[in-house]
């Protein structure tokens, strides 16, 4: 079972192997996958600009073991 269905379905970027530490103090988290930088978690900038869950949620590698 992955990390997203033991949360009940909300995505963890800090689970993704997609979210980065930016180092801009203006938005310090950011989503390769999506080619975003942002103040708030990546998955929530998502869900607050198309309205939909991120789609592009994969378990970092060392989390999968």
């Amino acid at each position: 079972m992955n990390r997203l269905a033991e949360s009940g379905g909300k995505v963890n970027c800090f689970h993704c192997k997609h979210y980065y530490v930016t180092w801009d103090p203006s938005f310090p988290r950011g989503c390769k996958s999506y080619g975003i930088k942002t103040s708030a978690l990546p998955s929530a900038a998502v869900l607050s600009a198309s309205g939909k869950s991120c789609m592009a949620f994969a378990l970092k590698d060392r989390l999968t073991k």
